[in-house]
């Protein structure tokens, strides 16, 4: 439902307060300052565009804030992009300091502290981009967040006039056309984040990334709700960007967590001892919620049923030989988890049998 507001057709007597409550339907909730007087002439109207928030407003000189107090209130994360039509615009946010003129484009993130000054009468359209659904890292947000794009260069010459002249009339779309709208505004922006992060800048990011997954995955193995769409949420990031960033890496997040789930299960298990605890126990405290799919995976991997792969360790430390490895290979086209099967040290006596 459109939200409107035209200080043309308010009672007299209506003020600020009709203003931050509009935009705080349209947008988010903010702080809405008049520079120069106690009122504020202008009309702003705000809608959706399949997934996206917008609004177009035109307005006195203003100073519209989002601080600590409004980060309170539970708004989803989005990166905003303003098309100043008319008027100045400066953008504080990060400790940057951004100034746009008639036709440029400011971003910024809704998550975070920001201030946006309009010093004399201005227009603009604004579009709000929920995080989750685009395919960008935090490290390469940063890189164009806190920024102005000018209209008259690089992509901007593209951006600018496109989403100006999709915004103002953004209310005539049907849900159909303007959900595929939508994604096209979110595949644009992806190409001006991509612009604006240098190749080396793009790798080094999603290296460190990775890194960071992998280290988030070894921390909440024991978490029987790990999955890939809980550590994209984790990161900020879309679940289709959390699988880009891995296909380098020679195996799905999915296989990753059930990889390590099953190295830790297989070393515990090795280890074994008067005081060791039952499989059922040990496949629980990784993270695996069903026996039997365990031991269906364990064996898949490892050649072995966990039962058996236990009485060969044992067995192995009885006869002075190395203990089992528990590391896979995740490139093998071999077992479940994309690893190569990995057998424990041979021994006397029949142990093939299942357990």
């Amino acid at each position: 439902m459109e939200q409107a507001l035209s200080t043309d057709t308010m009672p007299a007597g209506d003020g600020l307060d009709r203003w931050r409550a509009v935009l705080a339907t349209a947008l988010a909730p903010m702080a809405v300052t008049p520079r120069g007087s106690s009122s504020l002439a202008g009309r702003i109207s705000g809608g959706r565009l399949g997934s996206l928030r917008t609004c177009s407003l035109e307005a006195d000189a203003v100073r519209l804030s989002r601080g600590p107090a409004h980060h309170g209130t539970p708004d989803e994360p989005c990166v905003a992009v303003l098309v100043l039509t008319t008027g100045t615009a400066t953008l504080l946010q990060d400790g940057r300091h951004a100034v746009a003129a008639t036709g440029d484009l400011l971003v910024y993130d809704t998550a975070r502290p920001y201030t946006l000054d309009f010093p004399e009468r201005f227009a603009c359209h604004l579009v709000h981009l929920p995080r989750r659904g685009l395919d960008c890292s935090d490290e390469e947000l940063r890189a164009v967040t806190a920024t102005a794009v000018a209209g008259t260069d690089g992509f901007g010459t593209l951006l600018g006039p496109f989403l100006a002249t999709l915004l103002a009339s953004a209310h005539a779309y049907g849900p159909v056309d303007g959900a595929r709208l939508a994604a096209s505004v979110v595949d644009l922006f992806g190409t001006l984040v991509a612009e604006r992060n240098p190749l080396r800048g793009i790798a080094t990011g999603r290296e460190d990334l990775v890194l960071r997954v992998r280290d988030h995955i070894d921390r909440h193995l024991a978490d029987p709700g790990l999955a890939p769409e809980a550590v994209a949420a984790a990161h900020h990031i879309s679940l289709r960007y959390l699988h880009r960033i891995f296909e380098d890496e020679g195996i799905t997040v999915a296989r990753l967590i059930q990889r390590r789930r099953l190295e830790e299960c297989a070393r515990e298990l090795a280890r074994g001892g008067r005081a060791a605890p039952a499989v059922a126990v040990v496949a629980n405290r990784w993270g695996f919620v069903n026996p039997a799919h365990f031991s269906r995976v364990f064996r898949g991997v490892y050649g072995h049923s966990p039962r058996e792969w236990r009485r060969r360790a044992a067995a192995a430390q009885r006869e002075g030989l190395p203990a089992p490895s528990a590391a896979g290979t995740p490139s093998s086209p071999e077992g479940p988890a994309g690893h190569r099967r990995v057998t424990a040290p041979t021994t006397g006596g029949d142990c093939s049998r299942a357990a």
